[in-house]
């Protein structure tokens, strides 16, 4: 196999786990590496959302005892059913929203340009959300009720348009509708499992055709590099909100809208063309 595009496969594996679970986007930066790296078009997309599996299983192997232990107490555990329920209430509008418009938000949002902008646009509602005073009424995900779930889950359909990132909506939604800071991070986390699992396999299934057994290899480099980096990523995270709020990813953010279209304005980088 072609050792660059082996090596394309581990910085988009990289840059799809450290970036999944953090509130900047992994799919805006994904739309950005590859539009860098020269690696484009609709197989390269379905790859991008195929790594994320990647991630998911950093995700479940990191609270492996709370999943499993959730599964096993279903049938005799209220708060275990309650747990799931909540996950697939909020899983639903995004869900929905994707099937009915998903096809025309690739085909007008899915440039750099417009991620840039909702990179600064995603930054500067953080700055807000931060400066406002939290009033928490949730402290445990245990805790959410399903309208708790529902509002979360509206939030996380904002992350349709590429560049508003599915954990910063999720997270910063949760903290503006009283969820302590770890209990919208780790419904973040949570969240993610349904809510990716059901893109992967709707994405490879439907676009099956585009790949063979000779990609199995490219496959499974990305998926390996998604899964240490989000692993990382993720323990980064919960460490880091212990004693910070999100306000450093929000300057990030920014900053990093900033550059695409300073460079973009520039031709410094040619950003006009479409990835996918």
């Amino acid at each position: 196999m072609d050792s660059l595009l082996l090596l394309k496969a581990v910085i988009l594996g990289v840059v799809e786990g450290l970036t999944e679970f953090l509130p900047i986007s992994s799919t805006g930066h994904l739309i950005l590496a590859q539009q860098l790296l020269g690696f484009t078009g609709e197989r390269a997309q379905v790859f991008a959302i195929a790594i994320q599996t990647g991630a998911i299983v950093a995700v479940c192997w990191e609270y492996r005892a709370r999943l499993l232990g959730a599964v096993a107490a279903f049938g005799r555990e209220p708060a275990a059913r309650r747990f799931f329920a909540n996950l697939a209430i909020a899983f639903l509008p995004l869900a929905v929203l994707g099937l009915l418009f998903g096809k025309q938000i690739k085909a007008t949002l899915f440039h750099p340009i417009p991620v840039a902008i909702a990179f600064i646009v995603g930054g500067l509602v953080i700055l807000w959300a931060e400066r406002r005073k939290h009033r928490i009424t949730v402290e445990k995900v245990d805790e959410m009720r399903w309208p708790d779930a529902l509002k979360l889950g509206i939030a996380q359909a904002f992350a349709l348009i590429p560049g508003t990132s599915r954990a910063g909506a999720t997270i910063i939604g949760g903290l503006l509708f009283g969820l302590s800071r770890k209990a919208a991070t780790e419904f973040s986390f949570f969240l993610a499992i349904p809510t990716l699992v059901a893109a992967g396999l709707y994405e490879m299934v439907k676009h099956r055709a585009l790949f063979t057994a000779d990609d199995l290899g490219l496959l499974a480099v990305g998926l390996i590099a998604s899964f240490v980096s989000a692993l990382l990523a993720v323990r980064g995270l919960l460490r880091y909100i212990s004693s910070h709020d999100f306000t450093l990813f929000a300057w990030y953010r920014i900053a990093f809208g900033v550059v695409v279209l300073a460079t973009g304005y520039a031709g410094v980088i040619d950003w006009g063309a479409a990835p996918y």
